[in-house]
């Protein structure tokens, strides 16, 4: 059965406090030629997850619920997809995302040195969000800007050749 606000959503949902961000993925997701054949639903998932994740920055427990009723999936299909591939996030991440590049060039010009002291400027772990919702961190595999390493991302703004002294100025340029 499809779902809607009323049926998945609670007056104090996710949908209610952005209905512009619900609009956007339920127009997505109808626009989407879904069947009665599950499996071939299935195959909507990770594009649909994309989406989802694209619009409200993070894909909660309704989010999903309203996927999978969407998809005609079990919660559980979705989940499984969300927690197998690191890409997709079930936390809200914080207003600036500072993304460290861990991939072989920036390690070994010294990126764990750059993580380790964004954690203590920042109060949290790699892949952690700060409890205001002002910070996000987390490393990066590759960002394939080499000759930069290491390499820093906050948000879109690339920050290259990063020493550990320099973590300070980057998070003031956030504020």
């Amino acid at each position: 059965m499809p779902c809607n606000k009323t049926d998945c959503c609670s007056s104090q949902s996710l949908f209610s406090k952005f209905p512009d961000k619900f609009e956007e993925l339920n127009a997505y997701m109808n626009a989407l030629e879904l069947t009665d054949d599950i499996e071939f639903n299935r195959g909507f998932l990770i594009q649909c997850l994309h989406k989802a994740q694209h619009i409200f920055g993070y894909l909660p427990e309704e989010l999903q619920l309203y996927i999978a009723k969407k998809l005609k999936l079990y919660l559980a299909d979705v989940n499984g997809v969300i927690t197998f591939y690191s890409f997709f996030t079930i936390t809200p991440p914080g207003k600036y995302k500072v993304n460290v590049c861990t991939g072989t060039a920036c390690f070994v010009k010294g990126a764990d040195k750059v993580m380790k002291e964004f954690e203590d400027q920042l109060g949290i772990k790699d892949g952690s969000t700060r409890d205001d919702l002002k910070f996000s961190l987390g490393g990066l595999r590759c960002v394939g800007a080499c000759s930069l390493a290491p390499v820093v991302m906050v948000n879109d703004k690339v920050y290259g050749k990063v020493t550990d002294k320099m973590v300070k100025d980057i998070i003031s340029d956030c504020k």
